[in-house]
């Protein structure tokens, strides 16, 4: 049983342990020697590993670490720019005496796939609009498999199993919510565009049934989701007989979702339900990352640097502090 959890590692530490490998790179440093690069994983996080100064006769057995294998390390805990890494000393590949036992590894969203999946699919159902209806169950049904374990991302936020889901479902509860305050939005195209937006993600990014993210697939390097998912609307809305209106303001709320060109967006959004929709995935995609920077962080400390929140350090509220106000 894995005894030493990411959460746990202090500064300075040695210890034994094993981790899921997320990335593995042999690259060459600015001494002209080889080295290890890894981001390991279990249960509880993320942290960034290093193998120093590699020796020729290593380099054919650590070229045989995948991503998604198991492996056991020898490390002491470091920092670099204000996070915590480890200079790995020893590496090996894991057998079947080792007893892992994958649960343990796998980073899940804190709720059921199949719940999380039949909760979308019920206020899809319950839509007024025909076309909206359709178009959203044709790409649940389509996809529904997949759902079950796509990471939202290869890193950042939701790369865990079934993170897709959890973020679709928590911003459609924050997007039922939302309307009821600004009553001018059209509800249902609020939510069809929270369903749609992140859909080809699927596509995008390969993943394991781990939910493990080995990187992008061809079309999603060369395309992205954005404009795979303005594909996919397109191809579905002649196939369903979508209004033409109706199909490119789903299509524009799709491309316009990352407001900035920057961040893959050509297009700013031209009207209030897709400026509802980036700021409903921006809201979901920072308080992901702050929670999980929080869980790994002591009450009244600073948690480590959040590259994804422009390298804050955030504090964590004391308990006793809050209840003495």
């Amino acid at each position: 049983m894995k005894d030493i959890y990411i959460s746990d590692l202090k500064t300075n530490q040695e210890f034994i342990s094993y981790f899921i490998v997320k990335s593995v790179a042999v690259k060459v440093g600015s001494n002209k020697k080889a080295y290890l690069d890894l981001l390991l994983a279990d249960g509880t996080g993320e942290i960034s590993a290093k193998k120093w100064d590699i020796a020729d006769e290593e380099l054919p057995g650590l070229e045989k670490i995948k991503e998604g294998n198991v492996i056991k390390v020898k490390a002491v805990v470091t920092e670099w720019n204000g996070m915590k890494q480890l200079r790995v000393s020893r590496i090996r590949q894991t057998s079947a005496e080792d007893n892992i036992d994958l649960k343990d590894y796998i980073k899940a969203a804190p709720e059921d796939a199949g719940d999380m999946y039949d909760f979308i699919y019920k206020k899809t159902e319950d839509f007024q609009d025909k076309d909206l209806k359709n178009i959203c169950i044709r790409q649940l049904d389509t996809n529904r498999e997949k759902l079950m374990y796509y990471p939202a991302a290869k890193k950042n936020h939701h790369a865990e199993l079934a993170g897709l889901l959890y973020h679709i479902k928590r911003m459609l509860m924050m997007a039922e919510r939302a309307c009821e305050v600004y009553t001018n939005l059209n509800r249902e195209l609020v939510m069809a565009g929270v369903i749609l937006h992140d859909m080809e993600k699927i596509n995008e990014i390969d993943s394991n049934e781990l939910g493990i993210s080995t990187g992008y697939s061809f079309e999603g390097r060369m395309l992205g989701h954005l404009v795979q998912g303005v594909r996919t609307i397109d191809k579905l809305a002649d196939e369903l007989d979508i209004p033409r209106e109706k199909a490119v303001m789903l299509e524009h709320m799709i491309i316009s979702h990352h407001y900035e060109p920057e961040f893959g967006s050509p297009k700013k959004p031209l009207f209030p339900e897709a400026e509802m929709l980036h700021y409903l995935d921006m809201i979901d995609a920072k308080m992901f990352d702050m929670q999980e920077a929080l869980e790994k962080t002591e009450p009244g400390q600073f948690s480590e640097r959040v590259w994804t929140l422009d390298n804050r350090m955030l504090y964590k509220v004391s308990d006793d502090k809050m209840s003495q106000e």
